[in-house]
């Protein structure tokens, strides 16, 4: 697509999904007008795996850390000659038309290994660069130094994949983008690298509509009460 009519397709999107989440949660609206638009999405709708696990410079990081963002996870191991630099230069996709729009500062990227043996930080440095995502709202994250080398292998498990490791040493797992609302509520998932990075945008900004964090309803008044009892 002509770089100068992006802007004009960011603005006819929001002027069309707008306002169609409910303050307090997304609504079934949202969820149905993807079913529609995409035979790649999956709604979930439950509390994501959590996880605790190191950025590459070392700092820990838990998905509690990140309860205030809308998270687009994924993972990859970066020996991986085919479909995850694909998916990762999918998910750079999404990331340049969200970071372009006021959702940069609410959404946070993840790319997590499935090889933390190997993709030791001076190895993926430039996988980011390579593959076209930003550092900006984009983390790639491994284990932790006193984990098990199977932490992350665990984790993909905990997200729905199948994985399995071949005799060569690649790996076999699920191509799988998934989208984690703010506060821990795994979303949705986004299936293989066929769907339209159009739609995830869509969706990511119909949650971005979602008042966070949530407005604690206050006690009815006396009088109020009264009322509700006529």
């Amino acid at each position: 697509m002509p770089s100068k009519f992006f802007p004009i397709l960011l603005v006819a999107v929001f002027l069309v999904f707008a306002g169609q989440a409910t303050a307090n949660h997304p609504g079934e609206s949202l969820d149905a007008e993807l079913t529609a638009k995409s035979n790649y999405f999956q709604i979930i709708d439950r509390p994501a795996p959590d996880f605790q696990l190191a950025d590459l410079r070392g700092n820990p990081v838990t998905l509690r850390d990140l309860a205030d963002k809308i998270l687009i996870l994924h993972f990859v191991y970066a020996r991986c000659p085919d479909i995850c630099p694909l998916h990762a230069e999918k998910i750079a996709d999404v990331q340049k038309m969200i970071n372009q729009t006021p959702m940069k500062n609410m959404v946070q990227f993840i790319t997590i290994t499935t090889d933390p043996e190997r993709d030791i930080a001076e190895n993926v440095m430039n996988f980011g660069e390579l593959h076209g995502l930003n550092e900006v709202n984009w983390s790639f994250l491994t284990k932790l130094p006193d984990q098990d080398e199977a932490e992350t292998r665990s984790l993909v498990q905990q997200y729905g994949h199948k994985f399995k490791v071949m005799d060569d040493g690649m790996q076999v797992h699920g191509v799988v983008t998934h989208v984690i609302d703010r506060g821990g509520r795994w979303a949705a998932n986004f299936h293989g690298l066929n769907f339209e990075p159009v739609n995830l945008l869509l969706y990511v900004n119909g949650l971005s509509h979602r008042v966070w964090p949530p407005k604690l309803q206050s006690k009815p008044g006396f009088w109020e009460r009264m009322r509700n009892m006529f």
